[in-house]
């Protein structure tokens, strides 16, 4: 059985989806090809919305960088998530090295947060604490500095 057409053109579409949030080339795509609309007459929205400059994945990337900074993540997540969202690996490694954010702090203050003054007394609670870190995003040495000790894992 074959879907029936979209009620909107194309172009109607993508900027409807794009003045209710910023998406990524490839998550648009995907989008406007699930409701229907055929490669060509996709490829002529995204078009048309890259020469108003409505799509973009660079401003996109810039804003999931600071989204995810607010949520508390680091750098390996922000990245990890960008790539789900499609963004090019060039456009990710560029806003990431543009940015001047300091990961270490951040991994120290959200285990502050999360865990309190206090340092780990079981090494199963150092375990928690790292995978914790872990799974926000912070590399190996960030972990170490948050956790405010040298021992290896």
């Amino acid at each position: 059985m074959k879907k029936a057409p979209p009620k909107q053109t194309v172009k109607e579409a993508a900027v409807g989806y794009l003045s209710r949030r910023d998406h990524a080339e490839k998550e648009l795509r995907q989008k406007l090809k699930n409701r229907g609309y055929s490669t060509e007459e996709v490829a002529e929205a995204i078009a048309y919305c890259q020469d108003y400059n409505w799509l973009d994945d660079a401003r996109y990337a810039g804003m999931m960088l600071r989204s995810g900074i607010a949520k508390g993540w680091g750098s390996l997540r922000i990245r990890q998530e960008m790539k789900l969202k499609g963004v090019h690996d060039t456009i990710i490694r560029q806003t990431l090295d543009a940015c001047e954010h300091d990961w270490y702090t951040q991994a120290r203050d959200i285990a502050r947060r999360k865990f309190g003054e206090g340092s780990a007394d079981t090494p199963k609670e150092k375990a928690r604490r790292f995978r914790f870190l872990q799974y926000r995003g912070f590399d190996f040495d960030q972990i170490q500095y948050a956790l405010g000790n040298d021992e290896a894992f």
